[in-house]
């Protein structure tokens, strides 16, 4: 009887250290799953708290829009594109890069080379020349030089620049009433029902 007493021993701690091995395999188990909760869950955090910084900086940027404003004005002088900036389609792309016409004006080109002294010239002579070679103005249109231009086109000429200017300066003041009005907001209350 000792015999099968010691086997039932031996047999009972086999299987306490068997039961102890499978709980010690299972709380093991049950540890790895909830570290990688933890860790998962410390993404989230992390993630979480990137967006909030995200949407507080976001937050802080749209509600100092003026000062914004201010600083472009200040530093960049960045403006909206205009309705002119832009174009309709492909054929107004393509008439970019289109030839010019046959009557169109040859482009102007300037080119300026001093003379060599030529030995015996005069002094005189070659300061004469220099003054003659200077490039005189010419109207890209018609061709014709500031010089040869009659008093009325001129007249007419310096008008139409002026009336640019105005013109210019009433964008730019819309532009400016514009931007003033888009740099503010306006908080719009919802009604109550």
């Amino acid at each position: 009887m000792n015999l099968t007493q010691d086997r039932v021993r031996s047999i009972g701690w086999i299987t306490v250290l068997a039961i102890c091995a499978a709980m010690l395999v299972a709380l093991t188990l049950r540890v790895n799953a909830v570290k990688s909760e933890v860790y998962a869950a410390e993404k989230r955090i992390v993630y979480t708290q990137q967006q909030i910084n995200f949407l507080e900086t976001e937050f802080q940027t749209r509600a100092n829009q003026q000062a914004l404003k201010k600083l472009n004005d200040l530093e960049f002088g960045y403006a909206a594109p205009g309705a002119g900036q832009y174009l309709e389609g492909e054929r107004q792309l393509a008439a970019l890069g289109a030839a010019p016409g046959p009557d169109a004006p040859a482009p102007i080109r300037y080119a300026n080379a001093e003379p060599a002294d030529m030995p015996g010239e005069d002094v005189a002579e070659r300061a004469e020349e220099k003054a003659g070679s200077l490039l005189a103005m010419v109207n890209p249109v018609s061709g014709a030089t500031a010089a040869a231009m009659p008093e009325e086109e001129r007249r007419r000429e310096v008008a139409a620049a002026k009336t640019r200017d105005a013109d210019r300066e009433a964008l730019r003041a819309e532009a400016a009433d514009l931007s003033r009005r888009l740099a503010s907001i306006n908080i719009a209350e919802a009604p109550n029902q």
